[in-house]
């Protein structure tokens, strides 16, 4: 079926999935880490690229292909790779396009592994990077130099929840010969497309909103043109980061429902995070969906959504977070987001604990702050759970 064309939630449904010889309605798990070839012409024909089928898993396999197709035509992208993980998602974006003596400007508040990987890591081999607040686009403008050759930003970024003005992003690093990358993680491509926005490649932990039931690890890089996913595709290849047929099914299984959950998770953040807002005991929210969060227009112009992530603060800092965290009971104490059930952290001393303190405050990530994924449960009872752990926090 060509769906190309086709509403979002029907390629949710349709997109990828291959035509089986068994009249399979999902895609099959092929469970095989080699393909036998007919003879020793087609196996010659398809190592020089003369004809298409597989060879190796970790080259191509058709459950993972299927995946990526329909990744592929939610984003709007030319072709889609899968990973193992999200950070493999990363660290084959970085290798693919960095070289040393390259230089990359990213958002302060990102994902601490991704900072951690480019400060800790990648610095070793020559490439430089500067961190900044990507909320303001002039701090963008400014950090440019001659030597950046990539422009990687998280909207709305973990755990801050700030939200960068892509198209604005994309038109700075077009004019400096550097590509734009998105982490789309946070938002998925239900509510927004990086690539339609002027993006090159787009990312996500494909762990949280697209398999969205917390049983499988997994990132997907999208590239807008063939140049840029031949790039990463064959890096992915070389590194050895491929996803395992088995992940791929149950990514895909759990991808067909992703708009379902999440305009159910947002019905319930909405109302949540306005009565965080004026609850005693909170400092402050951050929720893109309330007028108060400092990018809500500009999020209600590239984003057909919300979401379901809320962070906010409590008037105690970093005790009173601790006895809330504590004391819920709905709520699952994890690192982790985007699954159908609601899970809370703190990630100054989990997620981001890796960051230097005053990179950490200078990014918006309190001693204090905590990070709400919130899902699909009944809204009455999420906030019930809150409630009672706010009051043994000094909310009343």
């Amino acid at each position: 079926m060509d769906t190309r064309h086709s509403g979002f939630n029907t390629k949710l449904v349709h997109a990828g999935i291959p035509h089986d010889e068994h009249g399979s309605v999902v895609t099959p798990i092929y469970q095989t880490s080699t393909f036998a070839f007919r003879n020793a012409q087609e196996g010659a024909d398809r190592f020089a690229g003369r004809a298409e089928g597989y060879i190796y898993t970790r080259i191509g396999n058709p459950t993972v292909t299927a995946l990526e197709q329909n990744v592929a035509q939610l984003e709007n992208g030319f072709g889609a790779t899968a990973m193992a993980s999200g950070m493999g998602a990363v660290s084959t974006v970085y290798l693919a396009l960095l070289s040393s003596g390259d230089h990359v400007v990213s958002t302060d508040s990102v994902y601490g592994p991704s900072r951690g990987l480019m400060e800790k890591h990648l610095s070793r081999f020559g490439v430089t990077s500067t961190y900044l607040d990507t909320t303001d686009i002039e701090n963008l403008r400014r950090a440019m130099r001659p030597n950046t050759r990539m422009v990687y930003v998280e909207s709305p970024s973990n755990p801050a929840m700030a939200v960068t003005d892509i198209a604005a992003a994309a038109e700075i690093a077009h004019a400096h010969g550097a590509v734009l990358v998105v982490d789309n993680t946070f938002a998925s491509p239900h509510l927004q497309k990086p690539l339609d926005l002027g993006a090159d490649l787009v990312l996500h932990s494909i762990t949280k909103f697209i398999n969205g039931h917390a049983d499988v690890v997994g990132g997907i890089v999208i590239a807008k043109t063939e140049a840029l996913h031949k790039q990463v595709r064959s890096m992915m290849i070389n590194l050895g980061t491929n996803m395992d047929p088995h992940q791929a099914y149950l990514v895909s299984r759990g991808l067909k429902t992703l708009a379902l959950r999440v305009e159910r998770a947002e019905q319930n953040a909405a109302p949540l995070a306005q009565w965080l807002e004026g609850h005693p005991a909170v400092a402050w929210v951050r929720y893109i969906g309330l007028p108060s969060h400092p990018q809500h227009e500009l999020a209600k112009r590239q984003m057909t959504g919300f979401g379901s992530m809320i962070a906010f603060e409590l008037k105690g800092g970093l005790e009173a977070g601790r006895i809330l965290m504590d004391n819920v009971k709905l709520a699952g104490l994890a690192v982790s987001l985007g699954g159908v059930e609601t899970l809370i952290s703190h990630p100054a001393s989990m997620t981001h604990a890796g960051m230097a303190r005053e990179d950490r405050l200078a990014a918006g990530i309190t001693d204090g702050l905590v990070r709400l994924s919130v899902g699909i449960e009944d809204a009455e009872d999420i906030q019930a759970d809150l409630d009672q752990a706010l009051a043994k926090a000094g909310g009343r």
